[in-house]
């Protein structure tokens, strides 16, 4: 016999398909070049059903992203925290490398995207609200790093503004990679990760131990 759903969740069902239709719409043809019809379409429902979900292409296509960043912070990032902050980043920075023919079309749309937020300042605050909670365990990351290390971030630099460089330069090599791929691989990624990484922890000062002592806690 088959289950009857709530009206609640007939709806959060039409909104999961959508969003996956949405998804694939996006990757397979970029962010302009999607349209809410055929996502409608894809999915299996009309135009109308799209727009009593999302208020526009542009709202999708965040959802679509919330999706991927819970997804992440579900399903990743417990896996990462129990291998420790060192392996973590040595994956994170490898692992987009290693994915590259199921990522590339999501990494190229998501470039799009967000060079379509830069010229539209409305989108500029939810954007960075999302991309701030995809960030937050780095800065976690960067911080047991540092502990592990026995050592205490510089005064003049924060665990979160690291993270975002962090990433940032591996979200550039990603681009790169995308052009220059016979360049950009997994080797280069993981040496630049821990090149920053060593650069910055370089600069830190030791933590003092209960004896007043420095101590040294290196996990590698």
């Amino acid at each position: 016999m088959a289950v009857r759903l709530s009206r609640a969740e007939r709806r959060e069902q039409t909104r999961q398909e959508l969003l996956t239709a949405a998804e694939t719409c996006f990757v397979s043809h970029g962010f302009h070049a999607s349209s809410v019809d055929e996502v409608a379409e894809r999915a299996g429902y009309t135009k109308g059903a799209v727009y009593s979900n999302f208020a526009s292409k542009e709202d999708l296509f965040f959802a679509v992203y919330e999706r991927r960043v819970e997804r992440v912070l579900t399903e990743v990032v417990p896996g990462l925290r129990q291998v420790g902050a060192e392996r973590a980043f040595d994956q994170l920075a490898t692992g987009a490398i290693q994915r590259r023919d199921r990522d590339d079309g999501w990494r190229a749309v998501f470039f799009e995207f967000w060079a379509h937020v830069l010229r539209h300042p409305e989108l500029r605050e939810r954007f960075a609200a999302i991309h701030a909670r995809f960030l937050e365990p780095l800065g976690e990351a960067v911080r047991q790093l540092a502990d592990d290390r026995g050592l205490t971030l510089p005064s003049d630099v924060t665990a979160s503004q690291v993270a975002v460089a962090w990433n940032a330069m591996e979200v550039g090599l990603a681009l790169e990679r995308l052009t220059q791929p016979q360049t950009v691989d997994v080797a280069l990624a993981r040496r630049m990760g821990r090149l920053l990484l060593d650069a910055v922890l370089a600069a830190t000062q030791p933590s003092a131990g209960n004896d007043g002592q420095p101590q040294d806690r290196r996990t590698r």
